[in-house]
């Protein structure tokens, strides 16, 4: 019972967090700048230029929003580019990974038997932990290393001593935001999945003392002594396999000890 309901707790979590993801896709405000509005003049008019990852906006303090949307592909700044191909395939290995844990988990009626589920749940968290290889940041999540991208550049043009002429110094908005807090959650889900099938990585194991010391014994080793290890008593003798050998075997030991005994008589 406890294993079902961490599972359906994981799946909540980490649908909850892809869907975070997913939704700062299409938020604006990724950066915002604001303009003029200092002094608390109301003659000076206040302007905000934001930002997403399809468009470049502005909007004036008369809620009047002039938008330009990106163009070529090859005319966006390298970095949007990179957040977006980062974000598309976390979010695709997230997709799968969330099918992979709904067919493994306990509660549900489909997966085969509870060692395929429990392999199939193991796979769902390293997808979520791991998602796809990015060549040029040599790592395995792509979902945080998009917001973490994008957050070094903003935050390298908002501490720069010397901006070039005519660039504005950008803010963090609250896609960046939502989407770590996504990402967060989808890595602590995952853990919740482990730890329910912790036992496809480390089997049950037994305990046998050698020579006075404790020492793990996998489950294939299990039934097997210290002396015999590999070597069965059907592989070094045939006749070992079959009943009716085995009582030949017994009755020969009990005419030999016959014939000890009357031996010793004499």
């Amino acid at each position: 019972m406890k294993k079902r309901l961490i599972q359906i707790f994981g799946f909540l979590i980490t649908s909850l967090g892809w869907v975070f993801i997913l939704s700062t896709m299409a938020m604006d405000n990724w950066r915002i700048s604001q303009m003029g509005g200092q002094g608390g003049s109301f003659i000076i008019k206040v302007a905000w230029y934001w930002s997403n990852l399809w468009k470049d906006c502005y909007t004036e303090s008369s809620s009047v929003t002039n938008c330009k949307e990106y163009g070529v592909l090859w005319g966006i700044l390298y970095y949007v580019q990179a957040v977006r191909g980062l974000l598309m395939c976390g979010l695709t290995i997230g997709f799968v990974a969330v099918v992979c844990c709904f067919v493994g988990m306990e509660c549900t009626y489909i997966g085969g038997a509870e060692p395929t589920k429990d392999k199939l749940v193991f796979s769902g968290a390293v997808f979520h932990f791991v998602g796809v290889s990015s060549k040029p940041f040599h790592t395995g999540v792509p979902n945080l290393v998009a917001y973490c991208l994008y957050i070094n550049r903003i935050a390298r043009s908002a501490y720069a001593t010397n901006l070039p002429a005519g660039e504005l110094r950008y803010e963090l908005g609250p896609p960046t935001f939502l989407g770590l807090v996504g990402c967060f959650l989808i890595f602590f889900g995952a853990v919740l999945y482990a730890v329910t099938v912790i036992k496809v990585i480390y089997p049950n194991r037994t305990v046998i003392e050698v020579y006075g010391r404790p020492t793990y014994m996998p489950p294939s080793y299990r039934g097997r002594s210290l002396y015999t290890g590999y070597y069965q008593p059907s592989r070094l003798n045939g006749s070992y396999a079959s009943g009716r050998s085995s009582s030949k075997i017994s009755k020969q030991s009990q005419a030999t000890s016959k014939l000890s005994e009357r031996d010793a008589f004499v």
